[in-house]
C-alpha cells in the first residue's frame, strides 16, 4: 500500500514505466516474483550518484589491473610487423599499359633456307628461323605454334657472328618438317 501511497495513478497490476515519474526507476528485488509489491522503487539521482562515485574513486586511486609481463627470450629488440596498406593513387602513374612490344610477329623475322638449313628439314624433322635477341626458347615455341599451327617437340638457339639469333625448332613426330615447310613457303 506504500507504493498505493506515492504512485496514487498506480494500479494493482504488474508496474509499467507510465506509472512512475521521470525521476524514478522501477528495480525489481531479487529471488522473488514479480508482484506489485517486491518493486523497489529507487530514484536515478541515488543511482547516478553511486556511479559518479565509483568514478570519483577510480580516479583518485587508479585502476590498477593486473597484466602478465611478457618474457623476453632475446636482448634484440625487433620492430614489431605492423599492417602495411596498398596504395591508393588518386590517379594512374602510366595513362596507357604499356605495349608488349615482343609479339608472335616480333619474335619470327624469317625462315632461313639456306643449304644447311634445308639439310636439317629434311634429315632432323627440323626447321630453321631467324628470331629475336630477346626471345628465350618458350616464347619461341608458343610464337611457332601459333602462327603455323604446329606442335614443336623442342627449340635449340644459337646468337650467329652477326649478331641474330637462330632457333632449330624440332617438330613433334607426328609432324612432318618438309610438309610444314611447304606451307610456309620455303621450298
Amino acid at each position: 500500500m506504500l507504493l498505493r501511497r506515492w504512485f496514487p495513478n498506480a494500479s494493482m497490476g504488474i508496474a509499467t514505466n507510465e506509472m512512475f515519474p521521470k525521476s524514478t526507476c522501477a528495480i525489481p528485488i531479487l529471488g522473488q516474483s514479480l508482484t506489485p509489491l517486491s518493486i523497489l522503487v529507487v530514484p536515478v539521482k541515488t543511482e547516478a550518484k553511486s556511479k559518479a562515485l565509483k568514478a570519483k574513486k577510480a580516479v583518485l586511486k587508479g585502476v590498477h589491473s593486473q597484466r602478465r609481463k611478457k618474457i623476453r627470450t632475446s636482448p634484440t629488440f625487433r620492430r614489431p610487423k605492423t599492417l602495411r596498406l596498398r596504395r591508393q593513387p588518386k590517379y594512374p602513374r602510366k595513362s596507357a599499359p604499356r605495349r608488349n612490344k615482343l609479339d608472335h610477329y616480333a619474335i619470327i623475322k624469317f625462315p632461313l633456307t639456306t643449304e644447311s638449313a634445308m639439310k636439317k628439314i629434311e634429315d632432323n624433322n627440323t626447321l630453321v628461323f631467324i628470331v629475336d635477341v630477346k626471345a628465350n626458347k618458350h616464347q619461341i615455341k608458343h610464337a611457332v605454334k601459333k602462327l603455323y599451327d604446329i606442335d614443336v617437340a623442342k627449340v635449340n638457339t644459337l646468337i650467329r657472328p652477326d649478331g641474330e639469333k637462330k632457333a632449330y625448332v624440332r617438330l613433334a613426330p607426328d609432324y612432318d618438317a618438309l610438309d610444314v615447310a611447304n606451307k610456309i613457303g620455303i621450298i
